[in-house]
């Protein structure tokens, strides 16, 4: 069994934080900070990580969850950088995340005769072999009629043939939560609600951190040999926490997605177009598709990006440019937004800058790193963490979780060939087994544990039937969710699959993980009223003409805590 992220288990953290002096800090709960954090464990070193809000509550839960190569990067002749992502991307389906990462097919359609057909598709030869032993399935073509067999939902003048190919996909939010525990299976202090406050210097060497607990508002003073700042576009805070030059400029560019409903559009495949900006996906996520995305500069609040009406316009105009039947602001179940995290050119030349993203050693006792892709976390982590071992005084291995599968990785495949046996012994149906499968891996057997022990935990959640009651409780006494809004957003996706935004589960959720959470009776009616309060900001905020508006209209409610 590994590590639970419990209660009792952040109050042990909190108390090392207090009390210990760690190897590495690492600052930033997202997905590269998660994977930093499970690198230096992994090698030996005594590690905490801080994360002002909940793990993966930036970025790292708001992305278009596909694991890819970056297909574009083959026309601007960056094989390096589409190699290494392949081959992260085949470690991640095959050993590290087969549980959570799985295989989709994409159609990319034609417009141009002859010229079109060649030049994709020896684009999509080489992304076929860049990534070493393959992982999926070649890439094929299809002819016009072949490619409305299987795509019948496009309209007419859609396209003259097709390519097909294939990439693979990732819930992110509940993958990185995986790899924080991952981590504290190694060991690591892995502490949530914990926002940094300063950065602690001896002359000029960095040597912790001082953060408050959110939950309870005390003061801690954390002591490590190096900090490593894994902030995303918060990455510039941290050289002003240092009162240090900004070794690079991180930039935040704003993507937002839909979600609607599989049955609204008439697809066996996902789906990537040209925009004049970028690419737009569909992109296949259970009973769903996402649709997705924009590249706009955000300079407003970081924490909670909003979605205007114009962002939803946007992305509906241009999917529904090819689509037979278009789709409508009533088909929309879900909206979420997020920051991508974009290096600027410049960098001082205490920095290593690659084309996607950097790492920074700026003064003694403290890393940076940012940029990149979520493809490519274990990479950026490897590299801050190689970075920060000049500071800490005792030698470690080199880099090994390209070995290292995440919690309910190990086994996955032969718990996988004995669902049927599994669906009989708990008494659930095959398909249900299986989607618990997808989101917990072996894990599983914790899930089932609990229906075992409280049987009424098997019933389906009111409002959002795609999960199980156990879900909710697990998610609070294994996963770390701390909030209602954890619970409905990032170890569910309730968010943003029903199309009430999960308004009418959260009083069942809440009432579920209030006894873990040991909250009164006027705690659990806050956090129900601080949920569906911020549901109707986001609303609000989506039916707002610009971003200056949706960002008023979405701040009306501050967070928790």
């Amino acid at each position: 069994m590994s590590q639970p992220l419990s209660p009792a288990y952040r109050g042990d953290a909190l108390r090392r934080l207090a009390n210990e002096e760690f190897d590495v800090l690492v600052v930033g709960g997202g997905v590269t900070g998660a994977g930093a954090a499970l690198d230096a464990a992994s090698r030996g070193l005594s590690v905490a990580l801080v994360e002002a809000r909940d793990l993966a509550a930036g970025t790292s839960s708001r992305s278009s969850k596909l694991i890819h190569g970056g297909l574009r990067y083959l026309e601007q002749l960056d094989f390096k950088l589409v190699r290494e992502a392949l081959r992260e991307r085949g470690l991640l389906l095959r050993t590290l995340a087969p549980h959570l990462v799985r295989p989709v097919k994409f159609l990319v359609p034609l417009q141009h005769r002859v010229w079109e057909r060649g030049y994709i598709g020896a684009g999509v030869t080489l992304y076929d072999t860049l990534g070493g032993a393959r992982a999926l399935p070649r890439h094929r073509h299809l002819s016009r009629r072949r490619a409305f067999e299987v795509a019948p939902g496009l309209a007419d003048d859609a396209l003259i043939g097709a390519i097909q190919y294939y990439d693979a996909q990732v819930d992110d939010a509940r993958h990185t939560m995986m790899i924080a525990r991952t981590a504290a299976d190694q060991g690591a202090a892995v502490v949530t609600r914990t926002r940094v406050t300063s950065l602690v210097r001896e002359g000029e060497r960095v040597v912790g951190a001082r953060v408050t607990d959110r939950e309870s508002g005390a003061e801690i003073t954390v002591r490590a040999r190096v900090v490593i700042a894994a902030t995303g576009v918060w990455s510039d805070d941290i050289a002003e926490a240092a009162g240090i030059e900004k070794p690079f400029t991180v930039r935040a560019s704003k993507g937002i997605h839909l979600v609607v409903p599989r049955e609204k559009i008439d697809l066996d495949t996902g789906l990537i177009l040209r925009t004049e900006k970028s690419v737009l996906f569909v992109i296949p996520w259970g009973p769903h598709w996402i649709v997705g995305t924009t590249d706009t500069e955000w300079d407003l609040d970081r924490e909670h990006p909003a979605a205007s009406r114009a962002d939803v316009d946007y992305v509906l105009d241009h999917v529904n440019a090819v689509l037979r039947k278009p789709l409508t602001h009533d088909d929309i179940e879900g909206v979420y937004a997020g920051l991508r995290p974009l290096l600027a050119a410049k960098a001082t030349a205490t920095t290593k800058l690659s084309r996607e993203h950097a790492v920074a050693h700026p003064v003694p006792g403290l890393v940076v790193v940012a940029g990149g892709k979520y493809t490519t976390y274990r990479v950026m982590a490897a590299d801050a963490v190689d970075a920060a071992m000049s500071d800490v005084d005792r030698p470690a291995p080199p880099s090994w979780t390209d070995k290292l599968p995440i919690v309910g990785a190990r086994g996955y495949a032969e718990v996988w060939e004995g669902r049927y046996a599994l669906a009989r012994r708990a008494g659930l149906p095959v398909a249900r087994i299986e989607h618990l499968l997808g989101r917990y891996g072996t894990a599983v057997e914790e899930v089932l544990a609990l229906v075992a022990e409280r049987p009424e935990l098997g019933e389906e959640i009111p409002g959002a039937p795609d999960y199980l009651k156990a879900e909710a409780v697990y998610a609070v006494t294994h996963e770390g969710a701390l909030h209602l809004e954890d619970v409905l957003t990032r170890r569910t996706r309730i968010s943003i699959e029903q199309r009430d935004r999960g308004l009418a589960a959260a009083p069942a959720v809440a009432d579920l993980i209030a006894p873990e959470l040991g909250w009164t009776a006027d705690r659990r009616d806050r956090e129900v009223a601080h949920y569906r309060a911020r549901v109707e900001a986001e609303r609000t905020a989506q039916e707002a003409p610009d971003d200056a508006t949706a960002n008023e209209r979405r701040l009306a409610v501050p967070a928790l805590g």
